[in-house]
């Protein structure tokens, strides 16, 4: 590789440092990180209390797979993730460890969270062309969109990895037509972040 190419690649790493610098991208991404703390907190904490003060998780696991078909449960799971996202993955992750094979189940809500953030974007895209839905979006996610203006590719990944809702990221990405082929590159994060949290919960419960 010649010095001139090498120059070239950290002149452009320096201007992107400096555009995120200025943007504030730095800024937010640390304030999602310390807001993603606290619900990861305080969800083992709840889960911990409950197993030691109210009912054995693993018994609770146990029954809600007895109870309730594996297809309504990854419905359930599916519909939530392509709709804002509003019931914390986790719980799912730890009813994938109780099934007969609890890989296979792990990978199945990965791909039906990757899916649903799919839907969402494509939700997004839809809702451009419906003025009262469009308004009211742009109202209610107006500081999301912005920043989803400003870094694109870089607020998915964040909506990918940390626990907050990927649906909403995803939206957000529909509304201001990010490039498909670049929103799926960055979705793929997301098989990462269930991979990690799945290793993690199945060794607590």
């Amino acid at each position: 590789m010649s010095q001139n190419t090498k120059t070239k690649k950290k002149s452009r790493i320096r201007l992107l440092h400096q555009y995120y610098k200025f943007t504030g991208f730095y800024s937010f991404l640390g304030g999602s990180l310390k807001k993603a703390l606290t619900p990861i907190v305080l969800f083992v904490i709840a889960l911990l209390c409950v197993h030691y003060f109210v009912i054995d998780i693993n018994d609770l696991l146990i029954k809600m797979t007895d109870t309730f078909p594996p297809f309504w449960v990854l419905t359930v799971f599916f519909i939530s993730e392509s709709i804002l996202g509003l019931i914390p993955p986790e719980i799912f992750i730890a009813w994938s460890d109780k099934m007969p094979d609890p890989i296979l189940y792990l990978s199945l809500i990965a791909v039906l969270s990757y899916t649903g953030g799919i839907i969402s974007y494509f939700m997004g895209r839809a809702s451009t062309r419906i003025n009262a839905v469009h308004e009211y979006l742009e109202v209610k996610m107006a500081k999301h969109l912005k920043n989803a203006r400003k870094w694109g590719g870089f607020l998915i990944v964040v909506g990918a990895i940390l626990p907050v809702p990927f649906a909403v990221s995803s939206m957000a990405a529909g509304m201001i037509k990010y490039p498909f082929i670049n929103y799926l590159l960055f979705g793929l994060l997301r098989f990462v972040r269930f991979a990690i949290y799945g290793a993690a919960i199945f060794n607590l419960v």
